[in-house]
């Protein structure tokens, strides 16, 4: 036997489902948390290589919920610093402030492309007045909010190189919560009263971090659980039984054999639709349907280890054009001077990418050639300063909103909500996306619910003692 009836059973090692452990663990619950991968993070983890150090794409905090604040800086101490962003555009082989600046965009862009973007956005703003028509796609959301011309230079290209589907075809729900509340408008009022753009997410100039990685938050959190409870890795849920409308445990393969996990609640931060597969009985045949009609987008992320102390001075630089393989590029040093040896540094790029696309499929030695010539070419590195690199491949690393996905993601999470000791949580588990503060803010409101319940007599913080003694 490899638990008790009383544990509760936490799938998926991520943020939201350690930042749930770690809060039951404190409050005296037996708890046992199941990791596929070797080690915790999911997308928030730090990979190590010979003194380098990278993030899978890089993972800034920032927050304003004070709760969530209180929590990580409670959580990391003295590990935090603070981190000023800054992050350009590289486009038409100029560079332009993100978030916009209108003199940048005024010079960069010219005086006549300028004049029509402003155009193209009192134009879209006037139709507004009167439009009825309900905003659908990101496409339609961006024109509306920033124009046409707008659209056509930067979201277009960029938007359908992180996605793969044409700009049509992706919700309007997910630029519109990427870009809560920001129009052409508020961005270049913004730009001229720095203080007006404060309560924008996307206009966030400082950030907090760890001082080796954005994985030390998901470590502290497996730390903190461990004290009384149990984190296994290389585990892989292969069936999630259920019987009426309660969740019995789960099966779970690890080195070599299939172990049972009983659970009194099981919280799964799973993709949904990966969920909704492993019940056993098999859910209904329209549930399966719903979740195959659900897709996640894939992620490439390559590092390129250089003999130099620095190679940029941004946060993030965004690759709109495709001529260019690779969409986003960071230098970790610039978050944190100990993400590499001293007088050395790294250059990460991301390739958005779908299992089985050329991409995807491509040697790792292919990749790093394909990285390192796009770089040189770029003027970032020379290629004699190139001394390793690595690859890894994210599987379902981003949800994919295409128009209507929604219908099918609530027939999910409605299936899902049947059962009264089954929860989801994180941005795999509810099928959204999720900034790091609001993942942490899905388990942490998870866990709250459960300890929330009439807590069975036989779960009691003497019994958990002599358990782990």
């Amino acid at each position: 036997m490899n638990g008790s009836k009383d544990d509760i059973l936490i799938l998926g090692g991520g943020l939201s489902g350690l930042a749930a452990g770690s809060v039951l663990t404190k409050a005296g619950y037996p708890v046992k948390v199941i990791e596929r991968d070797h080690v915790v993070g999911g997308l928030s983890k730090t990979i190590e290589k010979n003194g380098f150090r990278f993030d899978l794409g890089g993972h800034r905090f920032f927050t304003k919920d004070e709760q969530i604040n209180r929590f990580v800086r409670d959580l990391m101490g003295d590990e935090l610093i603070s981190v000023q962003r800054s992050s350009k555009i590289l486009l038409r082989d100029r560079y332009f402030d993100y978030p916009l600046k209108p003199f940048n965009a005024l010079f960069g862009l010219g005086v006549t492309t300028t004049a029509t973007i402003v155009a193209d956005y009192v134009r879209e703003a006037v139709k507004g007045m009167v439009r009825k028509k309900p905003v659908v796609s990101l496409e339609e959301w961006v024109v509306c909010n920033f124009g046409r011309t707008m659209f056509d230079i930067y979201f277009k290209e960029y938007s359908e190189k992180v996605w793969g589907i044409d700009c049509s075809r992706i919700s309007a729900s997910w630029v519109a919560q990427r870009i809560k509340g920001l129009s052409l408008a508020k961005a270049v009022k913004s730009a001229f009263f720095r203080f007006s753009g404060r309560d924008l997410a996307t206009l966030t100039d400082c950030f907090l971090y760890p001082t080796l990685g954005i994985g030390r938050m998901s470590d502290r959190l497996q730390e903190e659980i461990e004290r009384a409870n149990d984190v296994f890795t290389g585990a892989d849920v292969i069936a999630v039984r259920r019987a009426g409308a309660r969740i019995e445990g789960a099966s779970v393969r690890s080195r070599g054999r299939v172990r049972w996990f009983p659970a009194a609640q099981c919280i799964s931060t799973l993709p949904v639709t990966k969920l909704v597969t492993l019940l056993d009985p098999a859910p209904p045949r329209a549930i399966l349907d719903a979740a195959a009609r659900l897709k996640f987008r894939d992620l490439v992320v390559a590092a390129i280890m250089v003999d130099r102390e620095r190679v940029t001075d941004q946060t993030w630089i965004y690759i709109p054009e495709k001529k260019i393989p690779f969409g986003r590029i960071h230098e970790p040093t610039n978050w944190s001077p100990a993400m590499a040896p001293p007088g050395k540094s790294l250059l990460v790029a991301e390739f958005f990418s779908n299992r089985g696309d050329a991409i995807w499929k491509r040697s790792d030695g292919e990749l790093t050639a394909l990285t390192v010539d796009n770089l040189c070419r770029l003027g970032f590195i020379e290629r004699d300063k190139v001394l390793d690199s690595m690859i890894v491949r994210v599987p379902k690393a981003y949800p994919l909103f295409e128009v209507g996905y929604r219908k099918y993601a609530d027939e999910l999470l409605d299936y899902i909500g049947r059962f009264e000791n089954l929860h989801v949580a994180g941005r795999g588990g509810m099928f959204r996306y999720y900034n790091m503060d609001v993942a942490l803010r899905s388990g942490l409101e998870t866990a709250e619910s459960i300890i929330g319940q009439p807590r069975p007599a036989s779960v009691g913080s003497d019994e958990l003692v002599l358990a782990n003694t």
